[in-house]
């Protein structure tokens, strides 16, 4: 194992600032700089019947206060339409679904899953906490 020697030395002045490169910024892409990301555990119970499921691209979050919608950005353990995902006999499934963030204000959200045909969810009024990670069951 080798080891180096190294000094570590406070800032000049309390006002220095690092630099970084104008180009290095200005190559980030947009998306990653959102603050933060809504996590929805997805649940649904044991069925008597194997089952179908999957989930559409037109899926939000909406605040309850000024509607606006946070987008799914990801899915996991689950196919998006028109694909489906089977679920066995007397199994409960389970699957994650990512959000953008929400507006900062927003203290009670909708789940909701807007399709051109009948079966889509609604879950009303989610109550926001800290951790913008949450649980439901959807049947």
């Amino acid at each position: 194992m080798k080891y180096y020697n190294a000094t570590i030395t406070k800032p000049k002045a309390p006002e220095a600032k690092p630099f970084v490169d104008l180009d290095v910024l200005s190559s980030i892409d947009p998306h990653l700089l959102e603050d933060s990301f809504v996590y929805v555990h997805c649940h649904c119970g044991h069925q008597q019947e194997e089952f179908l499921i999957r989930i559409w691209r037109t899926t939000y979050l909406v605040d309850a206060n000024s509607h606006a919608n946070s987008h799914l950005m990801h899915a996991e353990k689950i196919s998006f339409a028109p694909q489906w995902t089977l679920v066995s006999k007397g199994m409960s499934y389970s699957f994650l679904l990512i959000f953008s963030g929400l507006p900062k204000g927003c203290t009670r959200f909708d789940l909701v899953e807007e399709i051109s045909q009948p079966g889509g969810f609604h879950i009303k009024n989610i109550h926001r906490n800290e951790m913008d990670v949450y649980h439901t069951n959807l049947f």
